[in-house]
């Protein structure tokens, strides 16, 4: 009698909480890997991941790490394209055990003329890799107005196809307020705090939704 009423209360809990991941989800398409298993969020990306023109701890890695209260490190490197990104992915990525990796390039592909096209296959090649890993991806669009415009319309396309999180307009009313910005296009510490903000909110319903599949993931066995 014991053993069946341990079954039914296990039963019920667990009904509850696929309940509540279907709540999560609704309204948000699937993505790949929700059921990640690594234990790092990781800000992979160029100046704007860096923190260019703010001071230590006030770049947006920093700032999502105490929104969120895990663990969150910040891969970006000042001038990268999505080339060189691609030469230290698996250092700076694939080897620190990611459960997340938050993807922000393309400004310097632009700045340097690269054709759009081999950055969308970069990107396409980053996120694979990161996808064959186990961990979740969100690509970040820093498109503003008609700047990089092609670029924010290839990301989301191309989130799409490899059900990524797509995060758009990161930079938008940043990039046009001088009192956001250290210069003509990075964020001050105030810009970096707002786009921890939109970035937290983006990926949020995701990491819920992760942390209850792997609970119930470990009470099935």
């Amino acid at each position: 009698m014991k053993n069946s009423y341990s079954l039914l209360r296990y039963c019920v809990i667990a009904l509850l909480g696929y309940w509540v991941i279907g709540l999560t989800a609704c309204g948000r398409r699937e993505i790949k890997n929700i059921n990640s298993f690594g234990t790092n969020i990781i800000c992979f990306g160029d100046s704007i991941t860096l923190g260019y023109g703010a001071n230590p701890a006030e770049d947006y890695p920093a700032r999502l790490g105490q929104m969120l209260k895990l663990p969150v490190i910040n891969a970006g490197i000042d001038g990268d394209t999505t080339s060189e990104a691609l030469r230290r992915l698996d250092s700076d990525v694939l080897e620190r055990n990611p459960l997340l990796v938050i993807i922000e390039f393309g400004g310097n592909d632009f700045l340097r003329k690269v054709p759009i096209q081999i950055t969308l296959k970069n990107m396409k090649e980053m996120i694979e890799k990161i996808q064959t890993k186990g961990a979740m991806v969100a690509v970040v669009d820093i498109s503003s107005g008609m700047f990089l415009k092609d670029y924010a319309k290839g990301f989301a396309q191309l989130a799409k196809e490899k059900e990524a999180i797509f995060i758009p307009g990161v930079l938008a009313g940043i990039i046009t307020n001088p009192a956001l910005k250290s210069d003509f296009i990075h964020p001050n510490a105030a810009g970096y705090q707002l786009i921890a903000q939109r970035i937290y909110r983006a990926i949020l319903p995701y990491l819920n939704q992760n942390s209850l599949k792997k609970k119930f993931s470990r009470e099935s066995y």
